[in-house]
This record gives C-alpha cells, structure tokens and sequence, in this order.
C-alpha cells in the first residue's frame, strides 16, 4: 500500500505541470459544457414519501381535485365592495390568461366568498414547493398576467398562500449558497494563515478542494439525468463536505511535507515521501466518508438518499484531486510554499500537542475516565429530546403582493383556505344521490376537537347548502364543472348558491364518489410542532368517521400529515443505516489498522462523541430556544457525517501512532504521533467546524432556513468536540492502555516493507 501511494507521490511530481492543467481544464469545460447543480435541485417532502404511507395514499385520493404532482398557488380577487357581474367576467378572463403561463397545468375557480367581495382562482402547476427557482418563476409569471390582465377599475387580484410567500421572502437570498461559499473560503484561508502562518500554503491547501466544488456540481448534475436523485440540502452539503474534508485532506498532506523537509528531505522528496505516508490515511479517511454516504441509499426517506450518490462523488472527486492536484502543487512550489515560516532541517518542535501527549501517556487512565464523565454528562441531556418538524412556514414580507393577498384571503375565506389539511372520503355512490351521508360526515368531522374549521361541500366559501339542495341543484343544473360564471337570465336559482354549487369542484369529484373538507387546526399553522404532534389523534378520529358514515377509503392531506409520515421514515431510517453504517466503518478500519480491536472503541468513541453532541445540541435549540423540539432529521445526519468525518481524524492519528509504534514504545510513539497530528487534526476540526459554522450563520437569515441552521450549527457543534477532545485525548489515552492489544490479531508495529522514516535512511533524490 505504502509503495502504491509512494509511486502516487513520483507520478505527481514528474506530471505536475500536466496535472494541475487537466484539473483546470476539467472544471472549466464541465462548467461551460454541463448543467449546474442549482439547476436540478429538488426537496419535497411528499415526493421523498416511501411506498404506501399514508400521505401518498391520500394524495392517489385526491388526484380529481389535485394531481400528485402539482402545486397550488391561491389567486384572491377583490374590491372594496360586492362583485359586479363585469369583475366575474373578468375573474373568468383571467383564470383563462393564468392557464398559459409556463408550468401552469390547470386553474380552477373556487367561487366566491359568503360576503359576495372576492373571489378566488387555484392555480395548479408542476413545480415543486421547495425549489425556489422554479416557484420564483412561476409566481413571476403569473403576476406579469395579473398586471397586464386590465382589470375593472377598483378590483385587485393578488397572489397568496406558501409559494407566493416563499417566492416574495426569498428575493434577498438568491445567493445564499455562493455568498456562504465564499465566506467559508475566507475563513479557512484566515485560519490557514494562522496555521502555516505563510502566503501561499493556505492557498495551495484550499486550491484543490475549491476547483472541486466547481467541478463536482456539474458532474453531479449531468449525472442526475441517469435518474441521480438532488435535493437543495445536497447543494448546500456538497459545498461544505468538499470545502471543509477537502480541506482536511490537504491539511494531513502539506503538514506531512512541511515536517519532512524540516526533517531534512528536498522538496521533490518530502511530497512523494509524504504521500507515501499519508496517502492511506487521506484514502481511507475518504473512503469511510464514502461508504456512509453510500449507505444512505438505503433510505426509504428520499431527502436522505438524494445525500448518498452526489455527496460520494463529490468525495471521490476531493480523493482524487487529493492524491494528484495537492501533491502537484507542493511540487511546483517547493519550500516557497511555506514562506516565510522556516523549513530548514532541524526546525522541528515538540510543540503544545506533544507535551500534553505526554502528560496523556503518564496517565491514560485518569485521561479516560474524565472524558468518560464529561462527555457522558453532555449525553445525558440527550434523554430529554423531542422530535419536531419543520416549523411553522416563514410569513410573506411585510408590504409585499403575497402579505396583501394573505390578508384578502383570511378576510374573506375560510381560515382552512390558505393552506388546509384535506380530509378525503370514497363512498360507494354518488353525493348526489345519497346526500345525508355527505352531511352526517361532514357532521362527525367538524366534531373531531384537533379540528378548528371545516368547509366542505355544504359549506362554500361560508355559503351553508343543506342535503336537499346539493340533490336538487344537481337533477336541475347537472355536473358543477360545466357552469357558467354567472347564472342566465331568468334563472330561479341566486346567484349566491349558484356560486356555491360551481364551486363545488373542489370538494366533490366529477364522479361524485371522493368527497373533499378542507380543516383548520387547532394547533395553528399546519407546519408546525403542534400541528405535527396531533396528526395520529386526527388520524384515528377521521378512520372512526369513515367507518361510521361507509366510506370504501379515506386520507388526510396537507402539511402536517406529510411532515409526520417524514418523521416516521426518518425513524425507520435511523434505526435500519445506523447498524450498517457501523459495520461497513469498522470493515474500514480494520483494513486500514489490520486490527480487530481498535475499530471497535474507535466506532464507541463516535459514538460518545455523537451523544455529547447532541445532547449540547438540545440543550441549546431545543431547551434554551423554547422551540418545543428539534427537527427529526437532525440526530440522524448528525450521526452519519458524525461517524463519518470523526473517522477522518481517528485514522491519521491511529496510523501514526502505529508508523511511529514499529521503532519505538508505543507510550513514546502515542507522544510523537499526536506531537505531529494534534496541531493538523485540531486544525481540520476547525476548518470543517468552520465551514458548517458559516452556512449556517448564511442559511438562518433565509426563508425556512432555521431547519438547515440547526443541523449545521449541531454538526459543527459535534466536529469541534470530537477533534478537539476525543481524537486528541480519549483516543490516545485508550491506546496507551490497551497497548500491544490495539493491533491484535496482527504483529505490532508496521510491516518490514515499510519504507524507512527518515531519520533512518533517506529516501532517494527525485530528479
């Protein structure tokens, strides 16, 4: 292995010139040539449903009034006053005019409101929810139809409801992905230059990692046309892993080569030695990243397969720029990369790290079992977690077209109208005809308490039909979708319950069988924690009413019972990766130590490290905010980048204990390792903690962006801990006292093979 990364190593220095050109050019035709990542990015919640959960179900229900696929955004038309017949007409003109704009599939005319002063339009479009781009879009160009649609004077239409409030709020945060790129760029540039404190090593150490991100969006994006699932968290993630471990990587290469050229090597020398050396490690520590985002394609939540394939990939490209671009670089640039720091032979020093070593060594046990209390402390608050949902949706601007037509809409609509829970019935016979069973449902589900409001097909818009009616307007005006806006002259039916019954669209199929009530909640905003919490009580209540009433099916709709099914899988999911995620790590480190007892309290020190995390974590977003809860996806995540990136750090520091233990004791060898890998790992954890620290600063000031905020604060919470105390003081101090058993099953120290450290035989000159 070691002769494989030290052929690696020549192979750089020869070619550098050619390298670092085919890197350039590869991401600059990859930007010219294929789609960027922005492009193809997707998040919905119902879409990332498994198979069978009872969201999906009720949405195959309501497909004769909405299509799975299609998103709606509520168009409210008012004055001052009641309704002309003109404002009507020019209601139906501009229903007509929505129905062409780009995405639009279908616009419906739900009707006017019980005071006779609005009315209101539901455009259905084939965007999703969560893209800003393509909801941007569409808000755009339906309000170009408002504006040039000549309305009569005094009457106002305006958009209203989660897309248009979404469309409005996110204006100012079109760049947020760029704009968090770029701070993290100067934050591990400044904390690099108090590393190295040199010009160009934090440059050469930061190249290849940002050449990455502009290369692996694309790749990824050209891949999603193969079927490669992208969601927008895969962007933002995309970014930070590639930024933040490819960062990492570069750091264990030019620590390597800054400490062999003070050991004495040239600088050809010290990047092929160096890499002979660190190469496993960076290629091991890539490859436990890989494998953990790969098993999350085990997911039946889409949000978390949609991470797997493009994370591995951008991973691949950072392994692959790491092994070739860095060493290249370092290369060219030889002993003026480290300008003006000093990398004359015999420069080296024991440094902080190495003397606190050897305060660990002198007494492991005492290390231990305080780490043990501290961090077992922190897990503690980790029992006092309670899962929540996403959190209620972000209001529309103030003054904004979407806060005006919120506004319109709760005066004169129903409350549920804005964004309803929909309760689906299937009965075996037409409403039509069998009215009173419509009614005695209707009856049983305004009685269910979750339930603030209900309207439904005896209840329009505010305007109450009784069984009867509904039975009579059929056999006299037929099927609703046909009518009018207005009533003919002369017409015995007036013209508010002909409004009513024309709207009765959107709660009676055309076939009459799926019946439709849109709910309120007592817990206010459907994408809240409350209202996430009383979905298996509305659950319950609503299957006891279709039982009672014959019903042949029924669902629940909306927000809040998507969010919970979310939840759900998300558990299941927590409970079926985590296991294997552990199994393919430890296979990894096996392989990588030839040990079988190390991966095992390596695997338990993630594990520490992850519930102190947590527990801090909830202790600071859940307790301290009074929020109520912390996002379900949150521990999840937490713990597979956790496991993870915390290898990343376990394996440099554990295969230069073991390179130093094959010349040494390994007490001493324990000292001169994290002499050597402390200041890199603890400068590693910085950078990664940093970069997840900055976007989540960026992502807090934007729409919805407190969910993203809260696992990114939680994981850099999780890095700083794990790099600064478990890597540096828990590991070492468990190896120490385990001694000769850390290798076992094999011979202690490293093989025979093992090309010589330097203070023994230098390696050869490259020419």
């Amino acid at each position: 292995m070691h002769r494989f990364f030290a052929a690696t190593g020549r192979f750089a220095v020869r070619f550098r010139w050619a390298i670092v050109a085919a890197w350039v050019a590869a991401a600059v035709l990859a930007n010219l040539f294929l789609p960027s990542l922005t492009s193809v990015a997707r998040q919905s919640n119902t879409s990332s449903l498994p198979a069978g959960s009872p969201s999906l179900n009720a949405a195959r229900l309501a497909v004769p009034f909405q299509g799975p696929n299609q998103t709606p955004v509520s168009v409210v038309i008012a004055r001052g006053g009641s309704l002309t017949t003109a404002d009507v007409a020019a209601a139906t003109r501009l229903a007509a005019g929505l129905a062409k704009v780009d995405g639009v599939q279908r616009v419906k005319n739900l009707g006017a409101s019980r005071d006779g002063q609005a009315a209101q339009l539901q455009v259905l479009a084939s965007i999703n929810l969560a893209t800003n781009g393509p909801a941007e879009k569409l808000v755009a160009g339906l309000r170009r139809v408002i504006q040039a649609s000549a309305l009569p004077a005094g009457l106002h239409a305006h958009l209203a409801g989660p897309v248009a409030a979404q469309a409005d709020a996110s204006q100012a945060g079109q760049r947020t992905a760029n704009l968090g790129q770029d701070l993290s760029i100067l934050f591990i540039l400044a904390l690099l230059l108090m590393v190295f404190r040199s010009v160009l090593a934090p440059l050469l150490t930061i190249a290849p990692a940002v050449l990455v991100t502009q290369l692996a969006g694309p790749v990824i994006a050209e891949a999603s046309k193969a079927g490669l699932q992208v969601s927008s968290l895969t962007e933002t993630m995309m970014l930070i892993l590639t930024l933040g471990a490819g960062t990492d990587y570069g750091l264990f290469l030019v620590f390597r080569v800054r400490e062999e050229l003070r050991a004495g090597r040239s600088p050809h020398d010290a990047v092929s030695y160096a890499l002979s050396r660190v190469g496993e490690s960076i290629t091991f520590s890539a490859a436990t990243v890989i494998a953990s985002l790969l098993t999350l394609l085990l997911a039946v939540f889409g949000l978390y397969s949609s991470l797997g394939a493009p994370l591995a990939i951008a991973i691949g490209l950072m392994l692959l720029a790491g092994l070739t671009l860095t060493p290249a670089l370092l290369a060219i640039f030889g002993r003026a990369a480290f300008w003006p720091s000093n990398t004359t032979q015999g420069t080296q020093r024991l440094g902080w790290w190495g003397r606190t070593a050897g305060r660990i060594v002198t007494h492991p046990a005492a290390t231990l079992a305080l780490g043990l209390v501290f961090f077992g402390a922190l897990a503690t608050a980790a029992i006092g977690y309670t899962p929540a949902g996403f959190g209620a949706a972000p209001p529309a601007p103030r003054g904004s077209d979407s806060a005006t037509g919120n506004a319109q809409l709760a005066a004169h609509f129903p409350a549920a109208a804005s964004n309803p829970t929909s309760v689906l019935l299937r009965f075996p016979a037409p409403a039509w005809g069998d009215p009173a069973r419509v009614a005695r449902a209707e009856q049983r589900l305004a009685a269910i308490p979750q339930f603030s409001g209900l309207s439904g097909p005896l209840d329009v818009n505010g305007v109450t039909l009784t069984p009867a009616q509904l039975a009579d307007l059929h056999a006299t005006l037929g099927g609703p979708g046909a009518l009018p806006a207005q009533p003919p002259p002369g017409s015995a039916v007036p013209a508010t319950v002909w409004a009513a019954y024309r709207a009765e669209t959107q709660f009676i199929s055309s076939d009459g069988q799926t019946i439709q009530f849109d709910a309120g909640l007592t817990a206010g905003d459907p994408s809240s924690n409350a209202a996430l919490h009383q979905v298996p009580a509305i659950r319950a209540a609503v299957a006891a009413a279709a039982h009672d009433t014959g019903a042949s099916a029924y669902g629940i709709a909306g927000a809040a019972p998507a969010t919970y099914d979310v939840s759900q899988a998300s558990d299941r999911d927590l409970r079926h990766i985590v296991p294997v995620a552990i199994i393919v790590i430890a296979i990894l480190l096996a392989a990588v130590l030839r040990s079988l007892i190390a991966p095992i309290y390596l695997i338990a020190s993630v594990g520490i490290s992850y519930l102190a995390a947590f527990g801090v974590s909830v202790l600071l977003f859940q307790d301290a905010t009074g929020t109520g809860g912390l996002t379900f996806i949150i521990p999840f995540l937490m713990f597979v980048f956790l496991l993870a990136l915390g290898e990343d750090y376990n394996i440099l520091v554990m295969t230069r204990i073991r390179e130093e233990a094959s010349r040494m004791p390994l007490r001493q060898a324990v000292t001169r390792a994290l002499g050597h890998t402390g200041s890199t790992i603890t400068s590693a954890g910085l950078v990664l903690a940093g970069t997840f620290g900055v976007f989540a600063l960026v992502v807090g000031g934007q729409p919805g962006g407190s969910i993203y905020q809260g696992i990114l604060a939680s994981l850099a919470i999780g890095i700083l801990m794990d790099a600064f105390l478990v890597r540096t003081l828990l590991v070492p101090s468990t190896v120490a006292l385990l001694g000769r058993w850390n290798w076992w099953p094999s011979s202690h120290g490293q093989p025979a093979e093992t090309t010589p450290a330097p203070e023994q035989a230098p390696a050869p000159r490259l020419t």
